[in-house]
């Protein structure tokens, strides 16, 4: 098993996180891995300013997963009234399919009941990922049958199939 550590990320993360998730979502490095929105989205996912204000942000931490230095994944948690938020999880594309994405959602779930003391968590999927999806439902998240439009932020990306929308999980601690 693979030594990991998992460290709040500080102001200081935010450029290679940016760079590390965009890999991770996007572009030709994301076809590496089986999490890939290459087929989906054109564009970036963050940016190192979006970084920044989520871990300067109240109620809000980017969860870093580190072996002997490198980063292998990261997630952003978030407290909105009584219920843990997660998002943004990316495991590095080459390292997908070793366990690590299930220690560092394990590690987020832990992180998020220590520091705020919730016992519901929720995020945001985009359902056609049927294979992202069974791996949530594994890990004890269900569907809601809940759907928003996937957000629209032309800036930063652009889809590249119609109607794309994200459903809510949840998972009760």
């Amino acid at each position: 098993m693979l030594e990991l550590t998992f460290t709040r990320a500080e102001p200081a993360d935010a450029e290679q996180l940016a760079e590390f998730i965009n890999a991770a979502y996007r572009g030709e490095s994301s076809r590496q891995g089986w999490t890939t929105e290459a087929d989906l989205l054109d564009g970036r996912r963050t940016d190192a300013a979006d970084i920044l204000d989520l871990i300067a942000g109240a109620g809000s931490m980017i969860l870093q997963c580190r072996r002997q230095g490198d980063l292998l994944g990261s997630v952003h948690l978030q407290k909105v009234d009584q219920q843990g938020h997660i998002g943004m999880l990316a495991v590095a594309p080459a390292m997908q399919g070793l366990g690590i994405g299930k220690r560092l959602l394990a590690a987020a779930e832990a992180e998020a009941v220590q520091t705020w003391g919730v016992n519901h968590l929720v995020m945001a999927v985009i359902p056609c990922r049927a294979e992202l999806m069974a791996f949530y439902e594994r890990r004890g998240y269900r569907r809601t049958g809940i759907s928003k439009a996937f957000p629209i932020n032309p800036e930063m990306w652009t889809p590249k199939v119609a109607d794309l929308s994200l459903e809510l999980l949840e998972k009760c601690l």
